[in-house]
């Protein structure tokens, strides 16, 4: 009896875990991923899977979504699929391991998901599952404000603008300076933000940057990025870089010169460029120091927006002190700069001859050059070809004569500003009687025959030419040279006498004669004719060494060959050799071994030049 009390006393403990494990054995396990993260327009996949108490079977799986802290059925699942009439009815479907698919995802479809699985014996099981849908935004538009902005200006000017389209959840925007994030600070740097919901569900947001700038901002960029969150990452798109134009006042102004200052000379055209570090930039003046510290002003000459002042050509008297002077209109500041111009120059430049009178044939003169120029100045003499002569300002000529007497330049330059130079020319004259220098004598003529005489000479003071015989005559003068051609008809007095040439100026006389030889017509055709018996013989003999050599000179002693042969043989050259002198045709035709043949027998003989 104790024991079975123990036992019964026992048995209440043992039934309560007796129930409790039964309880937790009879319900249905089901596990679903708690978010499912689908791009709008994507199809979601949702699965429930579930497990059974000894491997028993489901009786049925409904899928509901939570509408407002309501579940709404979308479809039940025994041996079939029964759909709910729902919105969700066109893009619903079940697959084979019962996950459920919804096609064509909206936003609307975020929510959450809600899977029941029941059993015959066992306890309802259900788990839920969060759907997220996105939708990646549009890389940011950002706009710069195409106005500017001053660094003077008393409220917070707008900087730029960015939107960001077509996202969702919706993104937020964040600002850069130079690859900096911004952050908010008082009377410095703000932000404004807007959001907009489109028809479609997705967000359009955007945000204005305000900022006070300063003067090194003129080279400062900006951008937006959009922050969107995606799988449990943050996400950002950057836009494009964006500069503003910044505006501010002029501080320092530089006035320089183009050519460089120390290279300026006479002639050349001269920029003046007067540059300020404002922008916009200032209105600019120039002015030059006059007399009694007056001031010129030189506003037709100014390019006013850009700050150039244009000289042309200019001389000595555009050295000076040049002011440019700015104004600048949001400040009403006004700024200065001077700049000393000094123009390289020579002036003066002359050369004297020494002695100033015109130098004899033979003489000596000395050339002297000089010039005035603040800087130091070096001095070359040349020739009328241009071959330097000389070094120096002055220049010794010795030995004069008609032929050296030209013209000699003198050119100055300062070594120290290249191109800064002049040239001056003098003319020497050597003057001296006439000198002839070329006659056509003796000359070869025929009776009767018209020839032409010629005389060259070379003077100064220019002189005239004078012939001793009547003819056309033709003159031709260059510097110092004349040349007089004479046209004539040989007669029997010209031949004897000749012609004189006679050239004079007032330093005196020079004169001389053309010898005329007659040239006899007989004589040449003797000439002539001598030549061409000599070729002749020259040929004749070549040819028959030739064939003597060769073998082909049938020299018989039978006499005369005949040249008469069949038709076909016609066609064959024949030379017929005769001689007047024996003795010499017995020297020309010997026999192959040399020797001599009778005169006799070479009277009259033929070669046969056939084959």
């Amino acid at each position: 009896m104790a024991g079975g009390r123990r036992a019964a006393g026992l048995l209440p403990g043992w039934g309560c875990c007796l129930l409790l494990c039964c309880a937790a054995a009879s319900k249905v396990e089901v596990s679903m991923p708690a978010l499912v993260e689908v791009e709008i327009g994507g199809t979601a996949r949702l699965e429930c899977n579930f497990s059974i108490p000894e491997d028993g079977s489901y009786t049925y799986i409904s899928w509901f979504y939570i509408d407002r802290n309501s579940q709404v059925k979308l479809c039940h699942i025994t041996d079939s699929v029964v759909l709910e009439d729902t919105d969700y009815r066109e893009r619903l479907s079940v697959g084979e391991d019962k996950a459920l698919s919804i096609s064509k995802v909206t936003v609307q479809d975020a929510r959450t998901f809600v899977c029941q699985v029941g059993a015959a014996g066992y306890d309802l099981g259900e788990n839920r599952t969060e759907l997220h849908v996105y939708k990646v935004p549009e890389t940011p538009e950002i706009v710069a404000n195409s106005g500017g902005v001053s660094v003077q200006s008393s409220e917070m000017p707008q900087i730029a603008q960015c939107v960001s389209r077509n996202s969702f959840p919706r993104p937020n925007i964040t600002w850069h300076k130079n690859g900096v994030r911004l952050q908010p600070e008082e009377n410095t740097v703000r932000f404004t933000a807007t959001r907009t919901r489109e028809s479609s569900g997705l967000y359009t947001v955007s945000s204005t940057l305000f900022a006070h700038v300063t003067r090194d901002d003129r080279n400062s960029s900006f951008h937006c990025t959009v922050h969107y969150w995606l799988q449990g990452q943050r996400r950002a798109v950057e836009s494009r870089r964006v500069s503003v134009k910044v505006f501010y006042p002029t501080e320092h102004l530089n006035l320089r010169v183009m050519p460089s200052s120390a290279l300026v000379k006479e002639g050349d055209d001269v920029k003046l460029f007067c540059e300020a570090d404002g922008n916009p930039g200032p209105i600019f003046s120039f002015y030059k120091r006059g007399l009694e510290d007056s001031w010129q002003d030189l506003t037709p000459l100014t390019d006013t927006n850009r700050g150039v002042l244009s000289l042309n050509n200019v001389n000595k008297s555009s050295s000076g002190l040049y002011r440019c002077q700015t104004l600048d209109l949001d400040s009403m500041k006004q700024l200065e700069k001077d700049m000393e111009l000094v123009v390289n120059y020579i002036e003066g430049l002359h050369v004297e001859m020494e002695p100033s009178s015109p130098v004899v044939e033979g003489g000596s003169v000395k050339l002297s050059c000089d010039a005035h120029s603040p800087l130091a100045l070096q001095y070359q003499w040349s020739d009328a070809k241009g071959r330097e002569i000389g070094k120096g300002n002055q220049l010794l000529l010795n030995n004069l004569t008609f032929e050296t007497s030209s013209t000699f330049s003198c050119k100055v330059n300062a070594p120290s500003v290249p191109g800064l130079e002049q040239s001056k020319q003098v003319a020497v004259a050597v003057r001296g009687k006439p000198r002839i220098v070329s006659i056509s004598s003796p000359l070869y003529v025929r009776h009767d025959e018209v020839v032409n005489l010629t005389c060259k000479a070379i003077a100064f003071p220019r002189p005239s030419v004078r012939w001793s015989i009547n003819g056309t005559a033709h003159e031709y003068v260059e510097n110092q040279h004349i040349a007089s051609n004479l046209t004539v008809r040989v007669n029997r007095d010209l031949l004897r006498a000749g012609a004189m040439c006679r050239v004079s100026n007032e330093m005196g006389i020079s004169e001389e004669r053309i010898q005329l030889l007659e040239t006899p017509e007989s004589k040449g055709v003797i000439i002539v004719a001598i030549i061409v018996s000599i070729l002749v013989v020259a040929v004749l003999g070549a040819v028959i060494y030739f064939l003597h050599k060769k073998g082909k000179l049938p020299c018989g002693r039978t006499g005369k060959q005949d040249i008469t042969k069949p038709e076909a043989r016609k066609d064959k050259i024949v030379v017929d050799v005769k001689s007047d002198k024996l003795s010499e045709e017995a020297g020309l035709l010997q026999g192959a071994n040399g020797e001599k043949r009778p005169a006799a027998d070479q009277s009259e003989k033929y070669i046969d030049l056939r084959n």
